[in-house]
């Protein structure tokens, strides 16, 4: 499932939960104003438990997985090593000649054009993407075990 999809019905359940709120509180309000002896309390728990369902859905489809991915960012932007070839949000491509604390030099072109920018601004580590994607294909791969020839019981 896509994430336009995910938020597409995060969007629907959500206006659905608050749609079912509104109608609970005006049941709430139609019933308050009928009786004069008691109030009911089960709409006010049902609204606060529909508002909990939404708050918990959205932590779960949208900010958890956000926040994973900022994290795995992070980490990458911070193991780059001297030498690795990175693409930075705006599509430049390079090679890390030197690295400082927030920021990094690398040699784009084949004029060795140096530019400096910073870590936040690189998006991809290709020299450990390409890595990790032959590390899967390798692992992929079932290992051709050696035929044993066989007997002469199996021949006949």
């Amino acid at each position: 499932m896509t994430m336009k999809a995910l938020v597409k019905s995060a969007v629907s359940a959500i206006s659905v939960s608050c749609a079912a709120s509104f109608a609970v509180i005006n049941a709430s309000a139609a019933d308050t104003a009928a009786s004069t002896t008691g109030s009911s309390a089960t709409g006010g728990w049902g609204m606060l438990i529909s508002f909990g369902v939404i708050i918990l859905f959205m932590y779960l489809v949208m900010i958890r997985p956000q926040k994973k991915k900022e994290k795995e960012t992070k980490n990458m932007q911070s193991s780059i090593n001297i030498g690795d070839e990175i693409v930075t949000i705006g599509g430049i491509v390079g090679m890390v000649v030197r690295k400082g604390d927030d920021n990094v030099v690398i040699e784009t072109g084949g004029e060795r054009t140096k530019l400096r920018i910073k870590l936040w601004a690189i998006s991809e580590n290709t020299t450990k993407h390409e890595a990790e994607v032959a590390q899967k294909d390798a692992a992929k791969k079932p290992k051709k075990s050696k035929e044993s020839k066989p007997s002469d019981s199996e021949v006949e």
